[in-house]
């Protein structure tokens, strides 16, 4: 990608409300009959996230909706059951955690160190999973979610290009606007060398929307502190819940929200699609106003809070530390490619 276009996709237009309504209107003709296949899909909110996450241009956004709905009919991700990904969850590589953010945001964990199969398909089938269940408990103010992303027992033998090319390609093409923050807490040293091959997958406003966090810088931590209940937060992310994961009360977790998918599928909704997003300036001015979080799965919701900023400029000027991020585990955490997140 050229310099003149890098700084293109990372300026931000801002369209007023009438404008908005036009552009949705006119990706909704570009889609045709095949939004009758998934309507929930095609609903005003999804056609913003789309657009959005190619920054207002109907061209794109159009073409990348069209390959959402073959993807989502091909791969009914919506009817993926526990039965059919319970042993890719056995070490907790990736869950749900039973709180949310300060801002009422989902939050999945990520541990890539603890990855226990080789199938990528089979991982990829995970990722999907529980992308779909971090959706599926999304508040009904929000479309976005939070990672936190461990380092724990993570080591190079982690490191797969494949499976980071694969991951990103679903996340970023298939779940737009979907990510709200993703932080990296403790990311050893290697990591920044896998950062540097992973980096082209990127789109630099994924840059914006990650935050490296280590435990030994205070400054640092007050990232967590000020996105967590403390109490809540588990002690390998500096919180003072001392449980880790336990995958028997995991699984009955996740056995109880596919009860829930399978009603919402039967009532002929679909809870991935939330029906009450606010529009992209509704959330800048929510998200200004309570001082938080710098992102969203793609261009419009860079209102994050000037602590963060702060440290996110200070992070990148330390010589140790690299800058935003991609999940470049093995396999759940990594970002994707050519969409923004």
């Amino acid at each position: 990608m050229s310099f003149k276009k890098q700084r293109e996709s990372t300026i931000e237009k801002t369209l007023l409300p009438e404008e908005q309504q036009a552009k949705i209107d006119e990706v909704r003709k570009m889609i045709g009959p095949i939004a009758n296949k998934l309507p929930a899909l095609c609903s005003e909110a999804e056609i913003s996230r789309y657009l959005r996450a190619r920054n207002w241009n109907t061209k794109k956004a159009g073409k990348m909706l069209k390959e959402s709905i073959k993807w989502r009919l091909e791969y009914k991700p919506e009817k993926i059951r526990w039965e059919n990904i319970a042993h890719e969850a056995e070490t907790g590589k990736i869950y749900r955690a039973n709180y949310c953010d300060k801002y009422g945001r989902t939050v999945l964990v990520m541990r890539p160190g603890f990855q226990n199969t080789n199938a990528i398909n089979e991982q990829i089938l995970y990722l999907v999973y529980c992308m779909e269940n971090a959706i599926l408990n999304l508040n009904p103010d929000q479309e976005q979610m939070v990672w936190l992303i461990s380092f724990q027992r993570w080591n190079s033998s982690n490191i797969s290009l494949k499976v980071t090319r694969e991951t990103a390609k679903v996340l970023q093409n298939h779940y737009p606007e979907r990510l709200g923050l993703g932080i990296l807490y403790d990311p050893p040293k290697i990591f920044e060398s896998f950062w540097t091959m992973v980096k082209p997958f990127l789109e630099p406003k994924t840059f914006k929307k990650v935050r490296f966090v280590y435990s030994d810088n205070p400054q640092s931590q007050k990232t967590m502190e000020d996105l967590f209940d403390i109490e809540k937060l588990e002690s390998a992310f500096g919180g003072r819940n001392p449980s880790g994961f336990d995958y028997e009360a995991y699984a009955q977790r996740m056995k109880e929200d596919d009860k829930k998918m399978s009603d919402f599928i039967e009532s002929g909704c679909s809870p991935s699609y939330q029906p009450s997003i606010m529009s992209e300036s509704q959330q800048s001015d929510s998200l200004a106003s309570e001082g938080s979080d710098e992102a969203g799965l793609s261009s419009g919701d860079e209102a994050a809070s000037s602590n963060l900023e702060i440290i996110g400029d200070e992070i990148q000027d330390q010589s140790h530390h690299t800058n935003d991020v991609a999940n470049g585990d093995k396999n759940e955490t990594q970002m994707s490619k050519p969409a923004e997140l």
